[in-house]
């Protein structure tokens, strides 16, 4: 066998799986392949869970009822066992999405038929481009990378992604990794994200299988050894229901997600995975969760062995079955579910249901319908990756999600054919690995920001010096005089700098907001230097306080790019040269450092609480000041907006009897019978009136009175434009007064408030008023 010569032993493995597919080869119930295999075993056309003509719960009922207790118990962790006797292989359930197929989870892997795949931009970054289209058009293009790799062996069907956890504090090492501190943005990332991942045309069938992490309020990593293994956050009511939750309600109620996983940490005392009214009270009770509830790596064990929230491993193992837990990954629940029956305290039944829910998320996604080349999606390999234009919508994401924060005398875009010399100085300007994030894979190719800047500014001598060893910028690596004398030499100086997964990361949150180590002072000695322009790009998930450089008039222009994925050097190329006109917006607040300094990041209160001088947090509440606030984004043209129509009252007929017909009311519930078909239309005309093409977003926000702590501004609407010069366009906002216009109460009860509601689109307000009518 001499073409094995020098390939990895992962590569034969996956060369011989794929060899078994194109072939068709026959395979017995002693070495399966894939389940159901009646070609190679025809035994099996017998069992009724291989009969894709039946409905999944009738197949679902006969798998179970075929499985002794033992192999039930192997079906709970996520390293399924196989069972040979009735042709079924064992299965992975770990694989990650979150901007690409990851390496991350022991599902996936790369070989040499399969080396990368397409690298899209840190969810931060392309959240802040607040396109929902784009949201789903790259969820389809990962979701095929990932099914062209489970057809040739290298990936599982489920992918534990998105993270919709909201971006709470600016601190927090993993908030790159989500769609920043809004609910509706996030609600709406989550849902179209999973909508592109799964692509299913009926419930019932899924291309992948998606999952919405983490559930609920976890946002604390590892803050000045507060870990979050141990980690109790007191959440109100209120805050739980307004302000974390929402995302993951919109993932399973408007995506129809696969899957949504349990976190860490305590919510008021309870472990989430083991908190009944969370799990089959929310989850699958009022959101009719059609899918299973997976564990945190670990948090089963976590629970008791770290939070010691149960006496023993079966205790703990029964409490998170019965409070609807159905798929735990790690071992715990294979190795102490069998005992927990024996004692008492769990019953076979409870795991026939958990492993039913997991089943039937396996009959979606065809795993018990045999050969996959057969199946929908079975003629996708890996041709399918990495292909033009995958890697052209990853350059396009990071162009959208690009926020220019500063542009002084419209001194961007640059023309390459005036700038004799450039000088490009900073930790971060010809990174890799930095620009994915974490979650991430191997990229199909990298194209750094030097290389992208060197590229297009091609008749351009270009002066490369990093400043620093690396973005901690530690004294021993600071390299200022070489970055000084490239800046007095140029034409235009580019500082690239702020953070990587050494500075944020899964298991480390930030204690400042400054950027890391010398690097301020890079940025400002530099700009002293320098002898023309100087552009500010910053590289991270999480925002810095850059008040010196926002205030130094020196320092034209200042570009936000996240971590922009594999294309990234190009895309802050085409944004600094003008080939794209950035239209990204901030999807958090930029908080000053003060904010950290006297703000722990462990109080889970959203609402400002004025007698102890506590400022809230997000826009939605916080009291302080700001660097930048959430939505800033500047454009190389101007838009302006006409609101065309909107009501300026609203009557809520009530029936007769009300107690609000005879008595002043602050506010109604939501789930009275007026609420099924109250709905505002609210219709502008919005303006491209400068010289340059460019995308827009359209914020409709609302401020409601200010009854049962409501926020201050809310986003109850976006919309992403696309106008040439000169050029308008009419959006229409239809906004449901019950969904849209809601606030939740002190006690978790949705209501709407009565009174005066002021919309809000760019500089224009509109007041709406809503009071109470005898039907």
């Amino acid at each position: 066998m001499c073409w094995v010569e020098g390939m990895a032993r992962d590569d034969i493995y996956s060369l011989l799986f794929l060899l078994c597919f194109l072939c068709f080869r026959a395979v017995s119930a002693q070495s399966a392949v894939f389940s159901c295999d009646v070609e190679g075993n025809p035994s099996l056309r017998n069992l009724s869970f291989c009969d894709r003509d039946l409905d999944i719960d009738s197949r679902v009922k006969d798998l179970v009822g075929r499985l002794t207790l033992p192999e039930k118990i192997g079906f709970l962790g996520d390293k399924a066992g196989a069972v040979q006797r009735l042709g079924i292989p064992g299965y992975e359930w770990w694989s990650e999405a979150l901007h690409g197929v990851s390496y991350v989870g022991p599902g996936t892997k790369f070989s040499s038929l399969v080396p990368g795949a397409t690298s899209f931009p840190q969810v931060i970054l392309t959240a802040a481009s607040f396109n929902t289209t784009l949201f789903t058009a790259i969820g389809k293009a990962v979701s095929t990378e990932a099914r062209a790799m489970y057809n040739v062996g290298l990936a599982g069907l489920t992918f534990w992604s998105p993270n919709v956890n909201i971006f709470r504090d600016p601190r927090w090492g993993r908030g790159q990794e989500t769609p920043g501190e809004d609910p509706l943005l996030s609600s709406k990332y989550g849902s179209s994200y999973v909508r592109g991942l799964q692509d299913a045309d009926e419930p019932n069938k899924l291309k992948v299988g998606a999952c919405c992490k983490h559930y609920t309020a976890y946002d604390v990593d590892n803050w000045k050894g507060v870990q979050r293994y141990t980690f109790n956050a007191i959440v109100t009511k209120q805050d739980l229901d307004d302000t974390f939750n929402p995302p993951f309600k919109s993932c399973v109620v408007d995506g129809n997600v696969a899957s949504v996983m349990c976190s860490y940490n305590k919510v008021n005392g309870k472990p989430t995975c083991a908190d009944s009214d969370l799990l089959v009270g929310t989850i699958r009770g009022d959101w009719k969760l059609n899918g299973y509830i997976s564990s945190d790596c670990d948090s089963v064990d976590v629970l008791y062995s770290s939070q010691h929230y149960t006496k023993t491993p079966e205790e703990a193992a029964a409490i998170t079955i019965k409070s609807g837990l159905d798929l735990n990954c790690g071992t715990f629940l294979t190795q102490h579910s069998q005992a927990a029956i024996q004692a008492g305290i769990l019953t076979e039944a409870d795991v026939d249901r958990a492993i039913s829910n997991n089943f039937a998320t396996q009959m979606r996604l065809g795993f018990y319908d045999g050969n996959p080349s057969k199946l929908p999606f079975g003629g996708l390999g890996p041709s399918d990756v990495c292909t033009k234009e995958n890697q052209e919508l990853a350059r396009e994401a990071a162009r959208q999600g690009i926020v220019l924060l500063k542009n002084s005398k419209g001194s961007l875009p640059l023309n390459p054919s005036t700038i004799g010399s450039l000088a490009v100085i900073g930790p971060n300007i010809n990174v890799t690995k930095t620009m994915i994030g974490n979650y991430e894979g191997t990229p199909c190719k990298y194209t750094t920001p030097l290389q992208g800047l060197m590229e297009t500014a091609s008749n351009s001598k270009v002066l490369a010096v990093p400043g620093c060893s690396n973005v901690a910028c530690s004294a021993n690596g600071f390299q200022l005089d070489p970055a000084k004398q490239a800046a007095a030499q140029a034409d235009v100086t580019i500082l690239i700098v702020g953070a990587d997964q050494s500075i944020e990361r899964e298991s480390f949150d930030r204690t400042d907001l400054n950027l890391p180590g010398q690097q301020t002072a890079l940025v400002q000695e530099v700009t002293k230097a320098a002898k023309g322009l100087v552009i500010l790009v910053i590289m991270s998930g999480g925002p810095f306080d850059i008040s010196f450089a926002k205030n130094n008039d020196k320092i034209s222009s200042i570009l936000w790019v996240g971590y922009p994925g594999e294309a990234g050097g190009a895309a802050i190329a085409d944004v600094i040269y003008g080939k794209f006109n950035p239209g990204g917006r901030l999807p958090v607040t930029w908080y000053p450092q003060s904010f950290a300094d006297k703000v722990p990041m462990t109080d889970m209160r959203m609402r400002p609480d004025p007698s102890t001088g506590y400022p809230g947090r997000t826009y939605r509440f916080y009291s302080g000041d700001v660097v930048y606030a959430f939505g800033d984004g500047l454009s190389y043209t101007s838009f302006s907006h006409q609101l065309l129509k909107a009501p300026k009252l609203v009557v809520i007929p009530l029936e007769e009897g009300h107690e609000c017909l005879d008595q002043a009311c602050s506010s109604l519930d939501v789930t009275e019978s007026w609420c099924q078909k109250m709905a505002v239309d609210v219709n502008l005309r919005v303006a491209n009136n400068g010289g340059m093409a460019g995308g827009h977003t359209v914020f409709l926000f609302y401020t409601p009175p200010a009854v049962h702590g409501a926020p201050k501004k809310h986003l109850i609407g976006f919309e992403k434009v696309s106008l040439e010069p000169n050029a308008a366009e009419n959006v229409a906002f239809s906004v449901d007064v019950c969904k849209d216009m809601s606030l939740v109460d002190e006690v978790g009860k949705r209501k709407v408030a009565l009174g005066s509601h002021v919309l809000h689109v760019g500089d224009l307000k509109h007041y709406l008023k809503l009071e109470a009518s005898r039907k």
